[in-house]
């Protein structure tokens, strides 16, 4: 049986590492630096890792969700270093697609796989195992990781390398576009005078309805920040798609506006806040109080 690692036992990664290891049926080998989260691994059956060099010497598959780029970079590095032929490096972080085809150019020198599979869905998603998974690279190891990332949500091969990552940027472009939407109306509506849970009931049924709509719009009425996934994480998916964009010689307008808001929520403290916390900005401009005794300043 495959020796299976995880690094990055997060908000994210930690429901996702126990996930694999109920589900699944093999041995996992979970790291991450705060212990707290290695001592929650390791109650729900995973075995806890001395250090990061413990999973890149010993395991043949290693899934990893990781927060930055240069800690992204040296952590498939380290796996390619320590590892042999025939390893599997799954990314389930956001990791931009530049990054993406140069780690997986240097995997296939080795003789080793990358498979660019970035998740959607947020820490409810992750603790029900029923997350979107945006999978890319040569389908052949895609294929052999599947029943893996399968028991943490619905993966969906998406192409070459980097076309996961690609697709993990339009999913949030849209999440970042419909979050926004959603902000400014709910503002526009406070400042109306309308009740915010009539108009949350009377249009949840309509086209403006949905899951992302379901889930945010409560918290939004009241007043809830509790990041269940960060401003700051998103801002960085919307960075990635304009960088690519900008390689690609094409404008895109909406996500502008989206940046725009996000990094005004950044000047003014509220970067580590839950996305649906983007209605300050349009509290700031409109003059008004959005949620709970809602009232025009």
């Amino acid at each position: 049986m495959k020796q299976i690692g995880f690094l990055g036992l997060g908000v994210m990664g930690l429901p996702m590492a126990i996930n694999l290891v109920k589900r699944s049926g093999c041995s996992v080998l979970g790291y991450d630096v705060l212990p707290g989260q290695m001592d929650a691994f390791r109650a729900a059956g995973g075995a806890a890792a001395g250090d990061p060099a413990e999973i890149y010497q010993s395991c043949d598959i290693i899934f990893q969700i990781l927060p930055t780029h240069p800690i992204i970079i040296h952590s498939v590095e380290q796996a390619i270093q320590y590892g042999k032929p025939g390893r599997i490096v799954a990314d389930l972080s956001s990791t931009a697609p530049d990054i993406i085809l140069d780690l997986f150019q240097k995997a296939q020198a080795a003789g080793m796989s990358l498979v660019d599979a970035p998740v959607s869905g947020g820490n409810p998603m992750a603790e029900a195992g029923t997350l979107a998974i945006m999978a890319g690279g040569e389908r052949d190891a895609f294929e052999t990781i599947k029943p893996l990332l399968s028991c943490m949500g619905t993966p969906v091969y998406t192409g070459g390398s980097a076309s996961g990552s690609v697709t993990k940027l339009v999913n949030n472009m849209i999440g970042g576009a419909v979050l926004t939407a959603i902000a400014e109306g709910y503002a526009f509506a406070a400042k109306a005078g309308i009740d915010l849970q009539t108009t949350f009931d009377a249009t949840r049924g309509g086209f403006a309805g949905g899951p992302l709509y379901d889930n945010k719009v409560p918290k939004l009425i009241r007043r809830d920040y509790k990041p269940g996934a960060r401003i700051a994480v998103h801002r960085k998916d919307i960075l990635n798609a304009k960088h690519y964009a900008h390689r690609l010689g094409v404008d895109l307008p909406i996500t502008d506006v989206v940046l725009h808001v996000m990094d005004w929520m950044a000047d003014n403290g509220h970067i580590d806040e839950d996305q649906i916390a983007m209605v300050k900005y349009y509290e700031e401009k409109m003059g008004v109080t959005v949620g709970q005794d809602s009232k025009s300043n």
